[in-house]
This record gives structure tokens, sequence and C-alpha cells, in this order.
């Protein structure tokens, strides 16, 4: 199997900024992809984000398996994290968040009223890997009515506030941290999903790999997608049936395995393989 690595340049100053950024706030709001929710997150938010309330948001959830997302609700659950299913880009699961907001931060809430202070908004940052799609998520949930903030008095300068309601503001950075390559397993999965680059990955070993997965945890799929017989055999066998059943072929009658490996990718990607999940909780 390949070896794939992350190189990112930036770590320790973002982990740095991040640090500096954390002790603004109150909430701690990761986004990871639902499809491999273990291998997107980073272990250093535990550590980051200690004595500070939580959120999971399960991005992309629509692609992922609705059975496995269920299951990963729960094991998020049960180690303390609140945990909403969401599509940023279509919006699904968005509305839902500022209640599960109001749950997470119900002791600083409580804290606030017994000192006095009222109104407070609770400050929250969105930390997750790249492209598990940050971005898209606060403009989606800031929506086009939010406020920027900009320097009020005790907050650093250059630190941009978005005011969503009168009960939440959204550090407009954010917070980036890096997968952490403790085994294979989670490069494979984040190559699949597209968070590598793909021009270090090898297409046709990473669509044999999918293969291998999908006929073991869910058979038929591929054979229904692709008008194909049973799957048997060897991985490479199975994508040269797509090639042939998708006609996929260079000059002559000889088989573009290449195409063929980048629409397996693809279709998986965009779920048009059907929803899948890569990882189960243990």
């Amino acid at each position: 199997m390949a070896n794939y690595q992350w190189y990112p340049g930036h770590m320790t100053k973002a982990k740095r900024m991040m640090q500096e950024n954390i002790k603004l706030i109150d909430l701690v709001i990761e986004l990871v992809d639902a499809r491999v929710p273990l291998s997107s997150r980073n272990p250093d938010i535990d550590e980051l984000g200690r004595n500070k309330s939580r959120i999971v948001l399960l991005n992309k959830s629509d692609l992922a398996d609705a059975g496995k997302n269920k299951l990963w609700m729960n094991y998020f659950g049960e180690n303390g994290l609140h945990a909403v299913e969401i599509n940023s880009k279509s919006g699904h699961g968005i509305k839902s968040i500022h209640g599960v907001v109001q749950e997470a931060c119900k002791e600083k809430i409580e804290r606030d009223r017994r000192r006095g202070i009222l109104n407070r908004p609770v400050r929250a940052m969105v930390v997750g890997i790249p492209n598990v799609g940050k971005s898209t998520f606060i403009n989606s949930f800031a929506g086009k009515a939010c406020t920027k903030t900009g320097n009020k008095p005790g907050v650093t300068k250059g630190k941009q506030w978005i005011r969503l309601n009168k009960e939440l503001e959204l550090l407009d950075t954010p917070g980036i941290l890096w997968p952490k390559f403790d085994n294979q397993t989670v490069g494979l999965h984040l190559a699949m999903i597209g968070s590598m680059n793909d021009e270090i990955v090898h297409l046709d070993e990473l669509a044999c790999e999918l293969i291998r997965f999908m006929t073991s945890a869910y058979p038929g799929f591929l054979e229904k997608r692709y008008e194909i017989t049973s799957v048997q055999g060897d991985a490479y066998e199975t994508l040269q049936a797509i090639c042939i059943s998708r006609r996929c072929f260079l000059k002559g009658e000889e088989l573009d395995m290449m195409k063929a490996a980048s629409m397996v990718v693809e279709d998986f990607r965009s779920g048009r393989l059907g929803r899948i999940s890569l990882e189960t909780p243990q």
C-alpha cells in the first residue's frame, strides 16, 4: 500500500495562533467529515479545548451512511461532546446548532447569571483540519445577516468577531489543525475523501483500495452502479470490469485504467456510489 502523508508548512504557526485565540472563547465547534470522523479529527483538540464547551459537527453527513451517522452521534455523546449532523453546502442541520450551543454552554450561561452578567454572548471558534469545510460552514451559519463586531476593548486587535445573534459570537478566523498520521489508515481515508493533493496520490491504487473496502462493507453497490456482474477475485480485475462496462478505452481496445480509477474515486467522493462511511466507532 502506498504511503500517504501530508506536508503542511505552517503547522507550528497555526497551532500557536490557535492557542492564543482559544483563550478568548467559551466554545469550540469542531468540524469533521462524517465519512471519516476519526481520521478527520486531530487529537490535539482535546488538549487545546480543555475546560471549554465542545460541539462536533459531522459535515457532509448526507454523503455518509445514515446508520453509521447515528452510531457516531452516540459515540461523541458518550465521550461528552455534543454532536450535530450537518451539510454546510445545503444548510441541512444548521438551524439546530443554536439550540445545541445553548445546551453545551448551559454551565457558562448559569455562571454568568449568578455573577449578574446578563446577555454576554457565548464566544465560539470553528476548528478542523484543512478541507473539512470550515469556511463554507462559517458562511452558511452566519448567513448574510451577520455583523462583524471588530475591535472591542479587551479583544486582541485585528480579531474579527461575527455577531450571529444576541447569544452567540463567532471568531471569524477558523482554527486549522492537521491530521495525525499515527497509522496508514488515516492517510488512506483522507486520500479517499479528497483531503489530499491528488497529485501525490496514485489514483489506481486508491481506486483498488476503495473497491476492496466496498466489496466487504457495501456488497452490491459497485455492481449496481457500474452494471457489472458479481464482484469476485481481486480489486484490479473488478477495476478492469468497470473499465470495460464504462467503455474506458485508449486507442484501439486498450483499457484506460486510469480513467476508470479516477471515475470510481470521483463517484465515491460525490456520493454517486451511495451513502458510504469508511469508519465505524470501535
